[in-house]
C-alpha cells in the first residue's frame, strides 16, 4: 500500500528534490499539491491541485503532509495538518523555538501521528556509518567536532533574509551542524555556548554566524553558518584516538554524487545516493509498521533547544 503525500508549498526543494523522490519511492504516491501559484503546483505532477492548504489537509485521500513553506508557518500548518488526522513530514528548522517545536509534538502525540523533521542528511549511508563509528568506538571518545556550512547567495526577495519570517543563516543551515551534534552525543547533551558571532544583514538577520561551545562538560564544539561566504562544507570529528573528515562529496547535502570518509588514513566510499528517497521510504514504512527508522521528538526537540540557546546568546 502506498503513502498518499499532499504537498504544503511548491518551491524549489519541493519540486527539485522532494516531489522527484516521492515518484520513484516504491511506497509513495503523490496525491495533491497546493501553493499560492498552481502552475507551479502542476509542475509537481501530483494528482491533484488543491486551491489552498485548508483543502489539502482536508482531503481525505491524503495519508502524510510535506510542509516546506518559510520557517514561520511551520508550526502553524504542521499542527493544522496533525489536528486534521494527517502524519507530517516538516521541512528543517522544526519550528521558530522550543516552544513552538512542543506544541507540535504535543498536537501529534493528541491525534496519534507521526511528525519528522525532514533533515534528509540523516537518512545518508555516510551519516549512519558516521554515526556507527562513533557509537562504536573507533576513534575514541569524541573531544571535539567542528563544522562550517557557507554558501554565497544575495537572496533577493526571499525570506531567508525576513526576521519575521524565521530568517537568518543559523535558522537555515545550522539545523545540519546541530543534529550532528546530537547524533554523535548521548542523550541528553547539556550545551554551554561559549561564544557567538554574527554579521548581521540590513533586515536584522544574521547573515553569518559563529559559535562555540561545550557539550556534556567535554565535547568542544563549533558550527559556521554564513549566505556571504564561499561555498563551504566541511567537517571534522575528533576523538581520543583518531579523526573523521568528509574527504568528499558536500558534508551536510551530498545528493546524486560520490562521496567518502576518512578514518585513520582509510577512506571509505559511498556511491551515489537520494537520500530524500531514502527518508520518504523510511517515512512511509514507519506509519505503515514502525519497522524503520525516522528522527525521534525527543533528538529534534533537543536539537529546537540547543539552537534556542544559541540565538538567544548574548554573548
Amino acid at each position: 500500500m502506498k503513502l498518499r503525500w499532499g504537498f504544503i508549498g511548491a518551491g524549489w526543494i519541493a519540486a527539485t528534490a522532494l516531489a522527484p523522490a516521492v515518484h520513484k519511492t516504491a511506497n509513495a504516491s503523490l496525491h495533491a499539491v497546493a501553493s499560492g501559484d498552481p502552475d507551479r503546483s502542476r509542475l509537481l505532477e501530483p494528482i491533484k491541485i488543491h486551491s489552498s492548504y485548508q483543502d489539502l489537509i482536508d482531503d481525505p485521500e491524503i495519508d502524510a503532509v510535506y510542509v516546506s513553506l518559510p520557517n514561520h508557518l511551520h508550526s502553524q500548518w504542521s499542527i493544522k495538518a496533525l489536528n486534521a488526522g494527517k502524519n507530517v513530514l516538516c521541512e528543517k528548522p522544526l519550528a521558530l523555538n522550543l516552544k513552538e517545536a512542543q506544541l507540535m509534538y504535543e498536537a501529534a502525540e493528541a491525534n496519534k501521528k507521526l511528525l519528522v523533521e525532514a533533515l534528509w542528511m540523516r537518512w545518508h549511508p555516510r551519516f549512519l556509518r558516521t554515526v556507527d563509528l562513533v557509537k562504536s568506538g573507533a576513534v575514541g571518545e569524541i573531544t571535539k567536532i567542528a563544522t562550517v556550512f557557507t554558501f554565497n547567495s544575495t537572496l533577493e526577495n526571499n525570506y531567508r533574509l525576513s526576521p519575521l519570517m524565521g530568517g537568518g543563516s543559523f535558522l537555515d543551515v545550522g539545523p545540519y551542524q546541530v543534529h550532528l551534534w546530537s547524533a554523535l552525543t548521548k542523550y541528553p547533551f547539556d550545551l554551554k555556548v561559549i561564544s557567538t558571532s554574527s554579521n548581521r544583514g540590513a533586515s536584522g538577520v544574521d547573515l553569518t554566524m559563529k559559535v562555540t561551545g561545550e557539550i556534556n562538560q567535554k565535547i568542544q564544539v563549533s558550527a559556521h553558518t554564513s549566505f556571504e561566504e564561499e561555498n563551504k562544507q566541511s567537517l571534522l570529528i575528533t576523538g581520543e584516538s583518531g579523526e573523521i573528515t568528509y574527504p568528499k562529496g558536500e558534508a551536510f547535502t551530498s545528493w546524486n554524487q560520490e562521496s567518502s570518509l576518512l578514518i585513520g588514513g582509510n577512506e571509505e566510499k559511498f556511491a551515489p545516493v537520494d537520500p530524500y528517497s531514502l527518508m520518504i521510504e523510511s517515512f512511509g514504512n514507519y506509519v505503515k509498521d514502525g519497522s524503520s527508522w525516522v528522527i525521534s521528538p525527543r533528538e529534534s526537540l533537543q536539537v529546537m533547544k540547543a539552537m534556542d540557546q544559541i540565538c538567544n546568546s548574548k554573548l
